[in-house]
């Protein structure tokens, strides 16, 4: 399964609204350790169990990255009610992806 992207007209529905917290990884196809990390991404996607796992492309989506102050990518953001609870920047194991979004 691949993770389901995020534009603006999909982000309220699926992130703000979402009763279970969502992980969103803002990349860009170009970056480096966005391509690290987006096995990982999709790893924890196919495994998730009470949250949901999505991926915003900065380039396409540059409002939304720049409403949640996204300067560096990749970034990890956990929403929760719809508020952004935990952020992690640049690319990291699968272990310390796991517990940003089992931290809140």
């Amino acid at each position: 399964m691949s993770v389901n992207h995020l534009t603006k007209e999909n982000f309220e529905t699926e992130v703000l609204n979402s009763k279970e917290p969502v992980l969103v990884d803002f990349f860009a196809t170009w970056c480096g350790p966005c391509k690290m990390l987006s096995p990982v991404i999709e790893e924890i996607a196919n495994e998730a169990q009470g949250y949901k796992v999505f991926k915003l492309d900065v380039d396409e989506q540059e409002e939304l990255a720049a409403k949640y102050g996204v300067m560096t990518i990749p970034t990890l953001i956990v929403f929760k009610n719809g508020q952004p609870v935990q952020t992690s920047v640049g690319f990291k194991p699968k272990a310390a992806v796991l517990d940003l979004v089992k931290n809140v």
